[in-house]
């Protein structure tokens, strides 16, 4: 009889499975979204509903996976990008995207695919899209209607694509600029980071009905944006990525948590959840501040996503007691999981713990909706398929000039002249011969840093297109002023012809990284580049341009620095650190960090008792554009 019985339900799975729709509701745009979500979900089934839950990488899928299955997500990875070329072009991206898409399409109940995409300064994954500064210089230029032009861009380009989901902003608050996501974060004060979140009325639109807070919105040509990383990362004991936060729940709710009702005020359709934990609590496993607090309290109406590997990574060694920890997961409020080992596998598991009542069918349904909520509101059911309609939107003037805007406001001035000089800047066109050197002068991918076309980005001055700050203070000054360009000049070159040099600009600063390969407990400015620094200001009177994700070591060197300049990491657009330099514009930029003077007194941010900061949060030099 058990077999007969087993047979009989697997005959009705098949059954099932192949059935078509007949509740076509959910199919007709001028349903209310809320029939429209019902209807569908009356007819998955269990499966469907667990494969919407997962996101796979796209490494992994083909368009039969995606038909068979029904999956919810793919991910490009940051390099991950069509045929493994980092310079394929966005008619290969489209097509790519839609190959994937059709599949889905082809499945039962025909449900579109949300495909993403780490978009976190620009469309940073494809070659020659438009670049803009990190995070940590956008907080230096204190505009938050700047911070919503550059989303509105980063969507258009990203949509262009064909992908409709973006992995941003970042709204960590970084208390140690030791931490290797540091530059992720748009300063260290609360208040900043919450000014910043007006990106995501950018990335996503701005809801003409002001409809209920909580609740998703995203416009035409616009894509579904992603708070993270849900909360605390940036407070982690020693900068240490992934690692521990300890706080109680006030200081919780104070310093890590306002962005996040802001995010949610302004419609965020997705929240990921971080790798660390609060007071030894996984977040990951946390379900009160997942369902209770984010779902609960402030009615965060979008889904809530993990990071990559995030299960995984739940223990230590990464993996073990999976089937554990996924059930932690789902339970502590995480609706859909991002790259499992196995998808197949994901689905066995998933469907055990339902079977087996450790997962609630509530639960299940609790997520599906709101992936299918999103769907929906981002137009995914009327237009699934992309085109190349607006690849002509891609790195267009327009942008070009919106990133060229952004890295000039986000340039702080620091030291302008010593005691017995007038200020240096801005720099007079006009000179017989100047000296350019260091090792970040004449590198797009040191401008750049991580997350620029692969994950930890790349060295190569090839990586991208644009104007590396050699090329811009060439095209800057006067025809008759001869540039001379030593990378690495020696001390005895230097001692030779010093006094052959009007002033020196050195530009140096820190290798690109991301993610736990940042994590630097001493903070010096990497060699060669320290050197030259030295051996150059020391000799000429020098600007130094500090390229880098953070404040780094530089007080014991400042009596040889006449002017000192931190650019962030600017991306591309080197014209806007000429056009400070030598005065078309004033520098207006405000240091969103603390600049210390020493490591030792890390983590050290304004307010606190200890405070004895080199250069203060909020410290910036000012000068007046030259007439």
């Amino acid at each position: 009889m058990r077999m007969a019985m087993f047979f009989l339900l697997a005959i009705l799975v098949v059954l099932t499975a192949a059935t078509p729709p007949t509740d076509l509701r959910y199919k007709d745009r001028n349903q209310p979204l809320g029939i429209r979500i019902r209807s569908l979900m009356n007819q998955m089934t269990l499966e469907e509903k667990i494969m919407q839950m997962v996101q796979i990488d796209k490494r992994q899928a083909n368009a039969e996976l995606m038909q068979r299955y029904s999956i919810g997500s793919l991910i490009s990875a940051a390099g991950a990008s069509p045929n493994e070329d980092h310079r394929a072009t966005p008619e290969q991206w489209v097509d790519m995207v839609n190959e994937y898409q059709r599949g889905s399409l082809a499945s039962r109940l025909g449900i579109p695919m949300l495909y993403s995409i780490d978009s976190v300064h620009g469309h940073n994954s494809l070659y020659r899209a438009t670049l803009f500064p990190h995070n940590v210089g956008l907080g230096c230029t204190r505009d938050p209607d700047l911070v919503r032009r550059i989303g509105a861009a980063t969507a258009l380009e990203t949509r262009a694509t064909g992908i409709p989901f973006a992995f941003a902003p970042c709204i960590a608050v970084c208390k140690d600029p030791r931490w290797g996501r540091c530059y992720e974060s748009y300063g260290e004060e609360t208040s900043l980071v919450r000014q910043m979140t007006e990106i995501i009325r950018g990335l996503q639109g701005v809801d003409p009905s002001n409809s209920f807070p909580g609740v998703p919105y995203i416009g035409r040509d616009k894509v579904i944006g992603c708070a993270k990383h849900y909360v605390g990362d940036g407070g982690t004991t020693r900068g240490i990525d992934e690692n521990n936060t300890v706080a109680n729940w006030n200081e919780m709710m104070r310093i890590h948590m306002p962005a996040y009702f802001d995010s949610v005020a302004k419609g965020v359709s997705t929240i990921m959840v971080s790798y660390s934990s609060w007071n030894g609590i996984k977040m990951h496993a946390n379900r009160t501040l997942v369902t209770n607090f984010l779902k609960g309290t402030l009615r965060f109406r979008g889904f809530v996503i993990s990071d990559w590997n995030g299960v995984d990574r739940m223990t230590t060694p990464w993996g073990v007691e999976y089937p554990v920890s996924l059930m932690t997961a789902i339970n502590a409020g995480i609706d859909m999981i991002m790259v499992p080992p196995n998808a197949t596998e994901f689905l066995r598991l998933m469907k055990s713990h339902v079977d087996n009542n450790r997962i609630p069918m509530s639960r299940i349904d609790d997520a599906v909706r709101r992936i299918l909520r999103v769907k929906f509101v981002a137009g995914l059911f009327e237009q699934p398929l992309a085109d190349y309609s607006l690849i002509p939107e891609i790195a267009n003037q327009r942008h070009k000039d919106l990133a060229r805007e952004a890295v000039r406001k986000s340039l702080v001035l620091l030291k302008n002249g010593n005691a017995n000089n007038n200020p240096l800047i801005p720099l007079p066109k006009k000179s017989p011969r100047i000296l350019v050197a260091g090792s970040h002068a004449n590198n797009l991918g040191l401008q750049c840093g991580g997350w620029t076309i692969d994950w930890q980005g790349s060295s190569s001055n090839n990586l991208t297109s644009g104007t590396t700050i050699l090329s811009a203070i060439s095209q800057t000054i006067d025809p008759s002023t001869q540039v001379t360009y030593i990378e690495n000049p020696d001390v005895e070159t230097l001692t030779r012809d010093s006094n052959q040099y009007s002033y020196a600009v050195v530009v140096v600063g820190e290798p690109p990284y991301a993610e736990q390969y940042g994590d630097n407990a001493n903070l010096t400015i990497p060699e060669p580049g320290l050197s030259s620094m030295n051996n150059v200001c020391s000799r000429i009177r020098c600007v130094v341009v500090v390229i880098s994700g953070r404040p780094l070591v530089i007080e014991p060197y400042l009596h040889h620095i006449e002017a000192l300049v931190a650019a962030w990491l600017p991306g591309p657009e080197g014209q806007g650190v000429a056009d400070v330099l030598y005065g078309n514009y004033g520098f207006t930029g405000k240091l969103s960090r603390t600049w210390f003077k020493r490591v030792d007194q890390l983590p050290m941010n304004v307010g606190d008792s200890h405070y004895d900061p080199l250069f203060p949060y909020g410290f910036g030099l000012t000068t007046n554009p030259v007439a």
